[in-house]
């Protein structure tokens, strides 16, 4: 897999702002600090006894994961095992003990108002879960989910859920329809209808998500949110046993995840309301054992090569660039101005950017503002790097984009088929937050010729793992 700096690297340029560690991992920590993204750490199934069984031992866990690592790393949420409930039933009973302990052990550290404490389960923890009026939890798994949920909502926590509507799918033997697992528009004849409630379903996430909803309305737990912490689509599989396993799915599924994240569609249930949401995974793991798409669910192989492009269509903002589409780099949307300035003095300087169409009288000069000269500055040099990923970044100022920028006489590079002159540089633009040591590791990762197309927006609310 590729190194702690690397990923970390990826991360930036692509701007992904949230992931997630299924565990806490000391030098990822260190290769995320000062970075800004939101990071989730996780105690792992195997040291879950360790710390249900011993407030000492959860003291101790978060003193050397959580409290050496803040403020620098920005953690914002501890996740306790992963689908204990389904997973390893026999720890069950430790579950809640091990989520107070923890918390307690942030409370002593003066950190729990920053960094929440929860869980993730399996959907499938919620039986009957259509129509989602009707849903309700396990009941076998009452004794441990109600005292869960007293605590989450005590501690202003969460309900983290993974939802895999390509399981949902695969186990409904046919009753669900591909579009719909999808999220392809249904005709409203086609759409589910909760008889119970009339609401109009067209898409199995927010049926499971509802279903949560109502699981817990009917326990009188109200008004909680719920967190999605995993959510995905596999792009490969076995063609005789998983043929719907493919890259055209997966494309579709999260590309139409992170529009519906993004817009703030919300649920049926508490529509405008988004729903927080990690995308299952950054990586391919091509030796888990299992069935093949066990393998396939990642952005990414091992070796940082995109798995498949997303395709967002009118989204405008890319996190890469698109080598079927003409993409651009120019300045962020409300970029601080010092900072762009600093950006377009290297470009023009250390980054051997050609800006002799910004003086005066000459074709870019107009607009003569700082974003405007940046945004031009930006694209020279992103097109001028053969549009590697990382190479539109630049401390976080620049962003891609789909619309050409061209204006009046001023012919940005890639647009109308104007070709740039590759540059002769040996760095990229380099970030305020790297050492020698990173910068070193982040020049290698991104002359991989990395690509992957991911919306801009994941900022905001779309979450990765």
């Amino acid at each position: 897999m590729p190194s702690p700096t690397m990923v970390a690297a990826l991360l930036k340029s692509q701007q992904i702002r949230h992931v997630r560690l299924y565990d806490a991992d000391p030098a990822m920590l260190a290769a995320l600090a000062n970075t800004g993204i939101s990071v989730v750490v996780s105690v792992p199934n195997e040291q879950l006894l360790a710390v249900g069984q011993s407030n000492a031992t959860a003291a101790n866990w978060v003193a050397r994961n959580v409290v050496a690592h803040v403020p620098a790393v920005n953690i914002t949420a501890v996740s306790v095992g992963s689908e204990v409930l389904t997973a390893l039933p026999n720890a069950a009973p430790l579950l809640v003990p091990a989520l107070r302990y923890i918390h307690s052990a942030l409370v002593a550290a003066n950190l729990d108002g920053a960094i929440k404490v929860s869980t993730p389960h399996s959907s499938s923890i919620i039986l009957d879960s259509f129509p989602p009026s009707q849903a309700f939890f396990n009941r076998t798994l009452e004794p441990v989910i109600v005292p869960m949920l007293k605590f989450l909502r005590s501690t202003g926590s969460y309900l983290m859920l993974n939802v895999y509507p390509y399981y949902d799918y695969l186990q409904s033997n046919g009753i669900i329809p591909l579009d719909y697992a999808l999220f392809r528009p249904l005709p409203p004849n086609k759409e589910a209808v909760d008889a119970n409630t009339l609401l109009h379903y067209t898409n199995v996430f927010d049926a499971v998500v509802d279903a949560a909803y109502f699981a817990m309305a009917y326990l009188n737990m109200t008004n909680m949110p719920v967190v999605v912490m995993e959510s995905g689509w596999p792009h490969k599989g076995d063609p005789t046993t998983e043929p719907d396993a493919t890259v055209d799915n997966a494309d579709t599924f999260n590309s139409n995840l992170i529009r519906h994240v993004l817009n703030s569609t919300g649920t049926p249930k508490h529509p405008g309301i988004s729903v927080p949401t990690y995308i299952y995974e950054l990586y391919d793991e091509d030796l888990r054992p299992g069935v093949t798409s066990e393998k396939f669910w990642g952005l990414f192989d091992a070796t940082g090569v995109p798995a498949y492009n997303l395709h967002l269509a009118g989204s405008g903002v890319l996190l890469a660039n698109d080598t079927t589409n003409q993409t651009f780099c120019v300045a962020r949307e409300g970029a601080d101005t010092k900072l762009l300035q600093a950006a377009l003095d290297w470009a023009c300087g250390p980054g051997k950017v050609d800006c002799s169409d910004l003086v005066q009288g000459k074709s870019c000069y107009d607009p003569d503002t700082v974003d405007g000269h940046a945004s031009y500055a930006f694209n020279e040099y992103y097109h001028g790097m053969g549009m590697v990923a990382g190479s539109c970044y630049f401390s976080g100022v620049a962003a891609i984009t789909t619309t050409d920028p061209s204006h009046d006489s001023c012919l940005f590079s890639g647009s109308g088929g104007r070709n740039s002159t590759i540059l002769n540089g040996t760095s990229l633009a380099p970030s305020s937050n790297s050492t020698s040591a990173t910068s070193d590791a982040a020049y290698r990762f991104y002359h991989a010729k990395v690509i992957i197309h991911i919306v801009q927006a994941l900022v905001s609310s779309l979450l990765f793992l």
